[in-house]
């Protein structure tokens, strides 16, 4: 851990499941640093992160929104993150240049799953982040349940900073557990957004604080020698020790303090920035936790192409400092921004510890690091996400496929979880992303910032035609109709091949029955009959052999013969007993165990083959179920897979064969 003062700004990120309050909280702490002089509100979807277009059509976040503000004079950065995990890559993206991350979730504990992609992700980098258990304002908010349930699925100790005050079951207050003081909040603190009030901590609250306090300093203790020799000797730790102890912890991302409170009340909301303050260490901290070792180095995080100031790439400022002007790469900075929601001011520079949005850099883009005045790549960025789910797309008006080309093209370049694929079997353009509200989003996008309408539907699936018998067929060309004639016949085997054979042509032909010139013609002609089989789909796994035919000295001709094989197959196929070939995809899925069984229900359901589970290496209690499922099935598993899940339920998948349709 990196020691230093605390000048430089620095980056807090707020994370948790859709609906989790996130937005919320936001609001909540631009209004307690005065940043904001009035909040917005859910319904009337007015608030700061609510700022995109799309965001307000869907009401929910659907992309990260970036406020700048001072608490106590000191300058901070909140990033507000999408919730759904259709929007993860953006989520993830914001965590990597995050000095802490405020990681929400409801107090339920049958919802404490939908935590589990923030809590792994956050693990596997060991980025310091805090719980704050939102909305209490519930009589029934069970803590110390949720607590136990998210302990579960968390590697890192959870620490309670605080203990609830009640009257009458509902949390009226909290004891803060370091400085043992107590807070209550103001009568209509609820309604009225009030402060607390500094109080004694109440009596029949003591007994479990003490407790719940003694608990804290003890597995504190396992990261501070001092602090546990103490503990043995029943001395009673200086409260400096304790937050240094608490400090160290938490920046090295070992231990995950526990807060709670009412984000749309502002209750618990100022605990949080005060212990943010004094816990969380600075850039330089967050430098060496991502192995940047390079000097004037800034990290570029989010791309963004806005119809006022065109391409603008947003970094976190690393080390040293950005300034407008600066050449980059081959590029330089055409305008450097502040950001505030929906809203960019022009800045002159940027320096340490700061988000900057660097204004029309075309060679940048996300993950890369801007050092000095070279562009270098970040070799540990973040990995695009795999396309889960897909649309095929058309442009709605003709002639607007290069406005659509570029639409798209910018498009992935703010969000890498989408993809294009031209599917050669079904000749669609396919957009994939992480689920429907994704494409939904991204369609909308594409029209209303980049004027590129699109018509979507449900892809079609690449079925693929083969034979079950051979048989053997003339094809006879003949045509005269005044003038040079056409003249190609040919005899034909048409056998089947082993499945994911292909297609082979075999030339048997002796004595110069078909003249060695015309032969390819023929095997053209067969290949172009098989782009379109007798139930229209591509024919595969097909052996043809030319062994007899006749030719005309004057009327025959390259094109007789094509015609002459294509006869041939539209007269043979039909007797092979002709079938339908559907594509078979490999799938593993991962779900928590306790949502292993109706998955499998839903495999079965969607005529697949379960070929068997296991648990899922480094994931408590998470199975990884394998099975093989036609594609035709596959289309909207990841929306039942996530209804079954609780959102948090995903899968990889690849082509494994083709099998007889059914």
């Amino acid at each position: 851990m990196t020691k230093q003062n605390l000048s430089a700004p620095r980056v807090a990120t707020i994370v948790g499941p859709f609906a989790s309050g996130k937005t919320s909280l936001l609001e909540s702490i631009l209004y307690l640093t005065k940043k904001i002089n009035r909040k917005g509100c859910v319904k009337e979807v007015n608030r700061v992160g609510d700022a995109s277009k799309e965001a307000k059509d869907k009401q929910m976040s659907v992309e990260n929104v970036i406020a700048e503000t001072e608490y106590l004079d000191e300058k901070w950065f909140f990033i507000d993150t999408p919730g759904s995990v259709e929007f993860l890559q953006d989520t993830y993206n914001a965590m990597m240049v995050s000095d802490i991350v405020i990681l929400c979730c409801d107090p339920d504990p049958d919802r404490v799953v939908m935590l589990t992609p923030f809590l792994k992700f956050l693990e596997e980098r060991a980025i310091p982040h805090i719980l704050f258990i939102n909305k209490v304002e519930n009589q029934k908010a069970p803590l110390d349940e949720v607590i136990q349930a998210i302990s579960e699925i968390s590697t890192l100790p959870l620490i309670k900073k605080l203990t609830p005050i009640k009257e009458n079951g509902v949390i009226t207050g909290y004891v803060d557990l370091v400085s043992e003081r107590a807070y209550t909040y103001s009568k209509g603190d609820y309604e009225d957004n009030k402060s607390c009030h500094l109080d004694d901590v109440p009596g029949d609250v003591v007994e479990t604080e003490k407790f719940v306090r003694q608990e804290m300093l003890e597995a504190l203790s396992d990261y501070s020698d001092k602090l546990m020799e103490e503990l043995l000797e029943d001395e009673i730790p200086a409260m400096d020790e304790i937050y240094e102890v608490m400090k160290t912890a938490i920046s090295d991302g070992k231990v995950v303090p526990v807060f709670f409170g009412a984000a749309e009340q502002d209750a618990g909301v100022k605990r949080i920035l005060k212990t943010i303050r004094h816990d969380v260490l600075d850039v330089a901290n967050t430098k060496e936790r991502l192995m940047i070792e390079d000097k004037d180095a800034s990290l570029v995080f989010k791309t963004i192409h806005s119809q006022h100031t065109g391409k603008l790439s947003v970094a976190r400022v690393l080390d040293g400092e950005l300034k407008d002007g600066q050449e980059v790469g081959d590029g330089k900075i055409s305008g450097l921004f502040s950001l505030f929601g929906e809203k960019t001011n022009k800045v002159s520079s940027a320096k340490k510890g700061e988000i900057v949005a660097i204004g029309k850099v075309d060679e940048i883009v996300t993950g890369d690091m801007v050092v000095g005045n070279k562009l270098k790549k970040y070799d540990d960025w973040v990995k695009p996400l795999d396309g889960l789910f897909s649309f095929a797309i058309t442009a709605a008006k003709k002639g607007d496929e290069v406005k659509l080309s570029t639409g798209l093209h910018k498009l992935i370049e703010e969000d890498v979880s989408l993809t294009i694929e031209h599917n050669k079997d079904t000749n669609e353009m396919l957009l994939w992303g992480q689920g429907e509200i994704h494409l939904q989003v991204a369609v909308s996008k594409l029209a209303s910032k980049f004027h590129a309408e699109v018509n979507t539907k449900r892809p079609e699936i690449p079925y693929m035609e083969t034979i079950k018998s051979a048989t053997k067929q003339q094809g006879r060309h003949k045509k005269q109709s005044g003038g040079a004639g056409q003249f190609g016949d040919v005899h034909v085997e048409i056998k089947p091949l082993t499945r994911g054979t292909g297609f082979e042509f075999i030339n048997k032909i002796v004595g110069g029955v078909v003249p060695k010139s015309y032969i390819p013609a023929v095997e053209q002609g067969c290949k172009e009959y098989m782009q379109k089989g007798p139930n229209g789909y591509p024919m595969c796994d097909l052996s043809i052999t030319l062994y007899d035919g006749s030719h005309h000295p004057v009327d025959s001709s390259e094109q007789a013969f094509k015609m002459a094989g294509i006869i041939a197959m539209k007269e043979g196929i039909p007797n092979c007993n002709p079938i339908v070939l559907e594509p078979i995809l490999d799938i593993e899925i991962s779900i928590p165990n306790d949502c292993t069984s109706n998955t499998q229900r839903a495999v079965s359901q969607r005529h697949g083959q379960i070929m068997g589970f296991e648990q899922k290496e480094g994931w408590q209690n998470w199975d990884v179920l394998k099975a093989q499922m036609p594609q035709a099935e596959m289309h909207d598993l990841i929306i039942e897979l996530r209804s079954i899940t609780m959102g948090v339920g995903s899968f990889s998948w690849a082509v494994s064969h083709l099998q007889e349709k059914v």
